[in-house]
């Protein structure tokens, strides 16, 4: 695998500045979800006795959401409100989602919310008025740290992030109305861990930049607190970038791209500690398919914290997805590999304009061409390397599953 040199470099840089969004976008859903706990911890609350914790997952927690495509679409807020004093031998999954859905509907009649509540299979979902442009989805969950770790440990399976492992629910579930040890499991927490873990002392490093920089300025914070948004890792960077390429790659398709979580997981097993966002974009272009893996039957993407959940688990049924992954995944690679070659930014952005949007590389080329000499760079300029390899491409050769580390 050989480096990429500057230019693209700072093509890729520039890329991520304008698929980033801006903090304020992150501190607001973190008042909204805040507002929310605050609303099941007042004095006539159903839940306030129950212990209710209400935290943020998903993209907003890994530092890896993206700019809407347009203005018309909106943020999605994945959160989960867990109630700490309940067990599955208290209720089902049916009583506890009507339980947290009556708090959400008057939490809504009270702020004087105008789109209504819906309910969708496993969340309700809050939708905030036009201007915020965002919805945010609300999980209701109990713990199931203790389960989890006896349900790895007797399959011998890596027991670091399952203490914060917890039951949902779900009414596609043939349980949904019946009392029943038998949940749906997630750990949103543990994944966010496990991330945060494969990015590294890059993370640390970033984080505490930031605080000197802040302690310059007068601002007081310390890398413990300092959220992971707050700062950009090549890991993060990657799977910003290849997330935007699949959402315009399958813009007239939605329902057959590749579902965030196993692009996510993909990227963090292949990314291996690379320092810039171009060593990393094609270390993990060159590696996730490795660790799309098949036992015999069907194709398997493992949750990494829980290897018996399986992210790909529609793939069997639906091998669409399974062509739509392939295709996406040696889409990229031709895409980047292109990109990395274009002896000017111009170049660049002829490279991916088709599936990372026509006005988003336009804006990067603009940009680019501003800056510095206020020239793109000479097309008589070679680039520094050849374009990467990729192993394996063009092939589908899974390997059989392990446990993950």
């Amino acid at each position: 695998m050989v480096g990429v040199n500057n230019d693209v470099e700072k093509y890729l840089e520039a890329l991520i500045e304008e698929l980033v969004i801006p903090v304020s976008r992150y501190e607001q859903a973190e008042k909204s979800y805040q507002s929310l706990g605050d609303w099941f911890h007042r004095e006539d609350s159903k839940l306030k006795h129950l212990d209710p914790v209400v935290y943020v997952q998903g993209s907003f927690r890994l530092g890896t959401a993206i700019r809407p495509i347009n203005d018309s679409e909106e943020y999605d807020v994945d959160s989960v409100c867990e109630l700490k004093s309940l067990t599955k031998t208290d209720l089902t999954q049916y009583e506890l989602k009507q339980l947290l859905g009556n708090e959400i509907k008057a939490y809504h009649q009270a702020r004087g919310m105008v789109k209504p509540v819906e309910e969708g299979g496993r969340c309700w979902t809050l939708s905030y008025a036009d201007g915020a442009q965002f919805h945010m989805d609300v999980l209701p969950a109990l713990p199931n740290g203790a389960e989890q770790r006896l349900i790895l440990e007797r399959s011998h399976f890596d027991v670091s992030w399952a203490d914060s492992a917890i039951s949902i629910t779900d009414r596609r579930n043939p349980n949904y109305y019946t009392q029943s040890h038998d949940w749906p499991r997630s750990n949103p927490k543990g994944y966010a861990e496990w991330f945060r873990h494969r990015m590294g002392a890059l993370l640390a490093q970033r984080k505490q930049q930031l605080v000197e920089s802040l302690k310059y300025k007068g601002i007081t914070a310390s890398v413990e607190t300092l959220p992971d948004y707050r700062v950009r890792t090549p890991l993060q960077a990657v799977v910003m970038i290849l997330k935007r390429h699949r959402d315009e790659m399958f813009s007239d398709q939605p329902d057959l791209k590749p579902i965030s979580i196993i692009a996510t997981t993909l990227a963090g097993h292949a990314y291996g500690q690379q320092n810039t966002i171009g060593d990393a974009l094609f270390a993990v272009l060159n590696g996730m398919e490795k660790y799309v893996q098949h036992d015999g039957s069907k194709y398997v993407v493992a949750n990494p914290t829980d290897p018996l959940e399986i992210f790909a688990d529609k793939w069997q049924a639906e091998p669409v997805k399974v062509e739509a992954f392939f295709q996406w995944l040696q889409q990229a690679r031709d895409d980047f590999g292109k990109l990395s070659l274009a002896p000017t930014y111009q170049g660049m952005s002829e490279a991916v304009s088709a599936r990372m949007g026509g006005e988003l590389v336009a804006r990067v080329s603009e940009k680019l061409g501003n800056a510095g000499s206020g020239l793109l760079r000479s097309a008589t300029v070679a680039p520094a390397a050849a374009a990467p390899s990729f192993a394996n491409s063009g092939q589908r050769a899974p390997t059989t599953p392990k446990t993950f580390a």
